[in-house]
């Protein structure tokens, strides 16, 4: 399978992403492919705009069968959520339990206004009823394939495909 650019997915998301834009917008990134993005986008968007991250590891409805993720980032949301338009930004959404997890974090910092949801990959495979607004490709992928994003020492993104083991 030809995987397309994620340089170019992200310029396409930024495109998307304008007309939502107001005074009261905040970018989130979700560690560690959205913080990523989000980092691109920032520049894009709107540079005046506040911008934070999320590690939803300790959120996540699987953790006590998954344990401790083994780099776990501190979460930063250096701006008051209350009332912010939030726009969440992660890499791949897949089962949506990440997103639920990040949403379930942001209203421990207060309620905001509302949460527009951009993904670099849709891949397909909902486990909860989770839609992106803004989505940089949507692939259909079979269970057992995986897709990363990749950044090199340049600060380059990249999409890799792998086979989980059977």
């Amino acid at each position: 399978m030809q995987l397309p650019d994620a340089e170019v997915l992200l310029q396409h998301m930024a495109q998307q992403l304008k007309p939502f834009i107001t005074e009261r917008s905040a970018l989130v990134g979700i560690h560690t492919g959205g913080v990523w993005l989000a980092e691109k986008l920032h520049p894009l968007l709107d540079q005046a705009m506040p911008m934070g991250a999320l590690d939803v590891s300790f959120y996540r409805d699987d953790f006590g069968q998954a344990g401790l993720h083994p780099n776990i980032e501190p979460s930063s949301i250096p701006f008051d959520v209350e009332g912010r338009n939030i726009i969440l930004v992660d890499d791949v959404l897949y089962t949506g339990r990440s997103v639920r997890a990040a949403m379930n974090e942001l209203f421990d910092y207060g309620r905001p206004a509302s949460i527009i949801l951009a993904v670099l990959v849709d891949r397909g495979g909902r486990e909860l009823p989770i839609a992106a607004q803004v989505v940089g490709v949507t692939l259909g992928l079979e269970a057992r394939q995986n897709i990363q994003l990749n950044r090199d020492g340049q600060g380059t993104l990249g999409l890799s495909l792998h086979e989980k083991a059977a």
